[in-house]
């Protein structure tokens, strides 16, 4: 699941959900009859239901499909066999032995998996999810640090240039970051109401630096950049400046759709 974002429907549900009937002509997932919805955490993400049959149509394939959004909240939750997945890439991409992983790292998880044939929507609910030794260091390393995110890509090798965000944190827990660098990062003001866009190679030498504009600055967020627009970045940042000067007052006066009661603090704005 982790490496496909898909899984195969067992043969023995399919009868059960009906699943012959609704999806036996759906070769592609960019087929509108294979949309489906499928709800996990109370949130409602986008996937498809598709058939595999070549020479097989005494027992075809079927598989369900699900997008990167989603994928990347199943991670998340099941963060242990993720990195377990992870680790078991590793060691095929530096050895041939096959090693069964799950008899070296041992634990259970379970994701389990309903549908409503009626409304074609999924239901995902996770289950017996394994908690992560020294759990207060190993989930800071998570969310503070797209690393493992990018580990996965580089081992799926999916295209490089890619880019890695993070959540917004408070302005304590910068001490605690793995020193990205090559970032576009965000600060605001949530006293102030004022929002600053800016860039940097490295993200704890960047604001470690003084920040007149917003000197009160709490919560912080950041993107990786790929490696390749390095010499770029201090473009990206302009465009986001300017971007977000037509939404939000600014120091310029640049005239803006006001969307929010925060205000740009970045004193440099390109008019055009």
């Amino acid at each position: 699941m982790f490496r496909h974002n898909g899984t195969t429907i067992p043969k023995w549900m399919r009868k059960v959900w009906g699943i012959d009937n609704d999806f036996c002509n759906c070769s592609s997932n960019k087929d509108p009859l294979s949309q489906v919805k499928i709800i996990f955490c109370d949130r409602e993400y986008e996937g498809a239901v598709t058939v595999a049959k070549h020479g097989r149509e005494t027992s075809p394939a079927y598989r369900l499909w699900f997008t990167d959004e989603l994928s990347f909240e199943l991670k998340n939750t099941f963060i242990m066999s993720f990195v377990r997945d992870i680790e078991n890439r590793l060691r095929l991409s530096k050895s041939s032995e096959v090693i069964d992983i799950e008899d070296d790292i041992p634990f259970w998880e379970f994701l389990d998996i309903e549908y409503d044939c009626e409304k074609r929507t999924f239901f995902f609910t996770a289950h017996y999810t394994q908690k992560p030794v020294f759990s207060g260091l190993f989930m800071r390393f998570v969310d503070s640090s797209p690393v493992l995110h990018k580990i996965d890509d580089e081992l799926a090798e999916k295209p490089p240039f890619r880019i890695y965000p993070t959540k917004w944190k408070k302005r304590e827990e910068l001490e605690l970051e793995l020193r990205p660098r090559n970032v576009l990062y965000y600060l605001i003001d949530t006293k102030n109401k004022l929002l600053y866009i800016g860039e940097g190679g490295s993200l704890i030498d960047r604001l470690q630096q003084n920040h007149p504009s917003i000197p009160q600055w709490d919560y912080f967020r950041y993107c990786i950049l790929p490696d390749e627009i390095a010499p770029h970045r201090k473009t990206f940042e302009r465009m986001l400046i300017r971007d977000f000067a037509s939404l939000l007052t600014n120091k310029i006066e640049m005239e803006s759709i006001k969307i929010s009661e925060y205000r740009l603090a970045n004193d440099r704005i390109d008019a055009r």
